[in-house]
C-alpha cells in the first residue's frame, strides 16, 4: 500500500486526514449515544428512535445547505456549525436532565444534525489541491476517504459504548461535542495556506438548484438513494437472519465482516485506482453490488452468511469512492463542497428508508425476501448510472 504513504508523506495531509477523522467521529457517536440517552431518561426505546432518526434526518437535510454556506463563505464557516452542532448535542443532555417531553428532545436532534459541518465533503473537494503536484494520486486518496468513512463507523460506536458503560450516556454526548470541535479547529489550522476552490458569489446559485445544475450530479444523486436503500436493507436483514438462528450477538459480528470487507476492497482499489477509466470501473461496481447482495438469501447457517457478507461488502468501498471522484468531474464551479454533500445525503435518506422498508418486509414475509428486494433495487441504481452515463462522459476540451 505504497500509494497510501505517499498521500500521508504530502505536506499537510496527514494533519487534515487526522482532524477530519476525529470531526467525523459523531457520526458514529451521536446516534447511539442519542438513543441510549433518550431512552435512559424517558425509558423508552419510541421516543430514543424518534430523536435518533431525527438527527439523521436533520443532518440529511442540512448538509446540502452547510455545503451551500461553505462553497460561498469559505472554510471559516465550518467553526460556527461546529460550535451549534456541539451546542446542540449539550443541548439535549440539558433538556433530558429536565425531564423534557420526547418531542423537545427530537426537535433539538433535528436541529443539532442539521448543524452538522460538512467536514466529509470540504475535504473531498480539497484532494484535487492538495494532490496537484501528483495528480495520479487522487482517485486513491478518494478511497482512502471511503475508508476513514468504514473507520468511523467501527470505531464511533466503540467509543459509545465504553464511555456509557463507564460513566453514562450523557457523558457520551459530550464526548461526540469535543470530537466536532476539536476536529475543525484542526482541520481549519491544517488548511491555513493551502488553496482550494474559491468561494461561489453566483446569486443564482446560491439560491436556486445550486450544484444540482449540473445533470452529471443529478445522475448520481438519483442513483446513490437506491444503493443507499439496500444497504439500509441489508443492515436490518442480517439482525433479522441472526434472530432467526439464535443468535443476537452474531449480527455485530455479521456487520463488522460487511464493513471490513467493504473497507479491504476500498485500500484495494484505491492502490491500482489510477490504472482503469473511471467511469467504466464505476459501472463495473455499480452492477456488482446487486450481483453481491443477492446471494446472501441462499446462507444456511452463520457460516456461510459469513462468507457471503464478505462477498456482499466488496463493491461497496470501491463504488462509493469512484462515485465520489466522479462528484469532480461534474462539479459546477464554485460548487464544490456543496456538490459533495448531495450524494451522501441521497445515500443517508436511502439508508432510512431501506431499514424501515426491510423491517416491514421482514415482519410480514422473512430476511431473505428482504435481501432480494435490496438487490433489485441495488439494480434500479445500476441502470440509472447506466442510462444516463453521457452526463457524466469526461468533458472534451474545448
Amino acid at each position: 500500500m505504497r500509494v497510501y504513504s505517499r498521500i500521508l508523506r504530502t505536506p499537510g495531509v496527514a494533519l487534515i486526514v487526522l482532524a477530519t477523522l476525529i470531526g467525523r467521529l459523531p457520526i458514529g457517536i451521536s446516534g447511539l449515544a442519542i438513543l441510549l440517552y433518550v431512552r435512559d431518561v424517558t425509558g423508552s426505546f419510541g421516543a430514543a428512535g424518534i430523536a435518533t432518526g431525527a438527527l439523521a434526518l436533520g443532518s440529511a437535510l442540512g448538509a446540502p445547505l452547510q455545503g451551500r454556506v461553505v462553497d460561498r463563505r469559505g472554510v471559516g464557516m465550518l467553526l460556527p456549525l461546529a460550535t451549534v452542532h456541539a451546542g446542540g448535542l449539550l443541548a439535549v443532555w440539558a433538556a433530558g436532565s429536565l425531564e423534557a417531553p420526547a418531542g423537545v428532545l427530537a426537535g433539538l436532534s433535528l436541529l443539532t444534525g442539521a448543524a452538522m459541518p460538512p467536514v466529509s465533503s470540504v475535504l473531498r473537494s480539497r484532494w484535487p489541491y492538495l494532490l496537484a503536484e501528483q495528480p495520479e494520486l487522487v482517485p486513491s486518496a478518494f478511497a482512502l476517504d471511503s475508508v476513514l468513512i468504514e473507520i468511523v463507523f467501527v470505531v464511533g460506536p466503540l467509543i459509545t459504548t465504553v464511555v456509557v458503560a463507564t460513566i453514562g450516556p450523557e457523558y457520551a454526548l459530550m464526548v461526540s461535542a469535543g470530537c466536532v470541535v476539536a476536529g475543525t479547529l484542526l482541520l481549519l489550522s491544517g488548511l491555513t495556506g493551502y488553496p482550494g476552490p474559491e468561494p461561489s458569489h453566483d446569486g443564482r446559485r446560491a439560491y436556486g438548484l445550486g450544484a444540482l445544475a449540473d445533470p452529471g450530479l443529478r445522475t448520481l444523486v438519483f442513483a446513490s438513494l437506491p444503493v443507499g436503500f439496500a444497504l439500509g436493507s441489508v443492515e436490518v436483514a442480517l439482525p433479522a437472519f441472526s434472530d432467526a438462528e439464535g443468535s443476537k450477538a452474531l449480527a455485530g459480528v455479521l456487520l463488522a465482516v460487511w464493513s471490513g470487507a467493504s473497507g479491504v476492497a476500498g485500500l484495494t482499489w484505491g492502490a491500482r485506482a489510477s490504472r482503469f477509466a473511471l467511469l467504466d470501473a464505476h459501472l463495473r461496481f455499480a452492477w456488482l453490488l446487486p450481483v453481491a447482495i443477492a446471494p446472501l438469501a441462499l446462507a444456511s447457517s452463520p457460516v456461510t452468511m459469513c462468507l457471503l457478507v464478505v462477498l456482499a461488502g466488496l463493491p461497496i468501498a470501491p463504488l462509493i469512492a469512484s462515485r465520489n471522484q466522479l462528484v469532480e468531474r461534474v462539479t459546477p464551479v464554485g460548487t464544490a463542497t456543496e456538490a459533495y454533500t448531495w450524494p451522501l445525503t441521497a445515500l443517508v435518506a436511502g439508508v432510512s428508508l431501506g431499514a424501515a422498508a426491510a423491517g416491514g418486509i421482514v415482519e410480514s414475509s422473512s430476511w431473505t425476501t428482504a435481501v432480494l428486494v435490496a438487490a433489485a433495487v441495488a439494480t434500479m441504481g445500476a441502470a440509472v448510472v447506466v442510462t444516463r452515463r453521457r452526463t457524466l462522459a469526461q468533458p472534451q476540451p474545448a
